[in-house]
């Protein structure tokens, strides 16, 4: 079941991209967490084990071969009502198929989240209600999928049946004001010229403050998909004053259909270092809302990277043909030699 990509375009997240987002927007006890399209739940269960992490004594934690950390047992979170909500009113979840509602349940439960709000719902449809709102959006929706008009959510106003544009809009909704998202879009979303796909992308910077857009190289969903995606980091109100580009080159595993391990990590922790303050460097940038508008809102990465080629200063062409001169001059003398000790 989880070996194969889903009949409308759900992609299972690799677990090591997940922490990574989840450190990005790096989620808080009293936080309500929820991902509109959760699959197996990876989102909301590692949203709960980095809050742990937070919250556990640095000598308490233990670490696997791979460096995951265990023992998180919460130690400094000492009230009983911070347990009780985070535990049960923590983490919330939809998904339209059956099976992965069950896993996920499953899931959450086997890692100690004693009331999973996990529900059987097509988050997009007329018959999801968008009543509540959350402080963390965390979600990979599907990509490919589309959606019967008429069956689309009166709150969506984006004409257009494509699902990966529809839940970006969902997630604007769903999130509080100063509420923080990341999600992964396939990359047509940051440059599609349709006006359902610039809509979107003027909603994220106009009406939220976008902080980052992360490239991910094409490989990191194999074998599900080669399709290349990015990672959107924003925050909902405010508006954008620049944006933060990062190019992911390498997640620490092949970018072909074995993706074997090397070693775990690639451009990861450079990345979420670089995130804190938005530093530049080869692979990153920042670029201000006023070019990014003037480009007809495009978030394209490549539109805006600087191949920095050293520059090569040349001699005058007056002392190359010398210096020419003199190496055939060098060279016809040492044939003559040459022809001397044959004879």
């Amino acid at each position: 079941e989880l070996n194969q990509a889903g009949k409308s375009g759900q992609f299972r997240t690799p677990r090591h991209i997940i922490r990574m987002m989840v450190g990005l927007v790096d989620p808080q006890v009293g936080q309500a967490v929820c991902d509109p399209a959760c699959g197996t739940g990876g989102f909301l269960v590692n949203a709960y084990e980095y809050i742990l992490l937070k919250n556990t004594s640095k000598d308490l934690i233990k670490y696997d071969e791979e460096g995951q950390p265990h023992n998180l047992i919460g130690d400094k979170i000492t009230k009983k009502e911070a347990w009780e909500f985070l535990r049960r009113k923590t983490f919330f979840g939809n998904d339209f198929d059956t099976t992965m509602v069950r896993i996920a349940l499953m899931n959450m439960i086997l890692h100690g989240i004693e009331h999973p709000n996990i529900t059987y719902a097509d988050s997009l449809s007329k018959g999801y209600t968008l009543d509540k709102r959350y402080d963390v959006i965390l979600a990979n929706p599907p990509f490919t999928g589309s959606i019967d008009e008429s069956d689309i959510n009166e709150s969506l106003k984006t004409k257009t049946t494509k699902t990966e544009l529809l839940f970006g809009e969902l997630f604007y909704h769903l999130l509080n004001i100063g509420g923080k998202a990341a999600v992964i879009v396939p990359q047509g979303v940051l440059f599609g010229s349709s006006n359902a796909h610039e809509q979107l992308r003027r909603l994220f910077l106009e009406k939220c403050q976008l902080e980052a857009v992360i490239s991910m190289p094409s490989g990191v969903f194999q074998p599900y998909s080669g399709v290349a995606t990015a990672v959107l980091v924003f925050t909902k109100g405010g508006n954008t004053d620049k944006v933060w580009f990062y190019e992911m080159k390498a997640d620490g595993f092949s970018l072909d259909q074995k993706r074997t391990f090397i070693d775990g990590k690639g451009d990861i922790p450079d990345l979420v270092e670089k995130f804190k303050t938005k530093a530049e460097s080869p692979q990153s940038f920042s670029i201000p809302f006023s070019k990014i508008k003037e480009n007809g809102f495009n978030l394209n990465l490549s539109q805006y990277k600087v191949n920095n080629v050293e520059k090569v200063e040349y001699e005058k062409p007056e002392i190359l043909i010398s210096k020419i001169a003199k190496l055939e001059t060098e060279i016809s003398k040492d044939l003559e030699e040459l022809k001397g000790m044959i004879e």
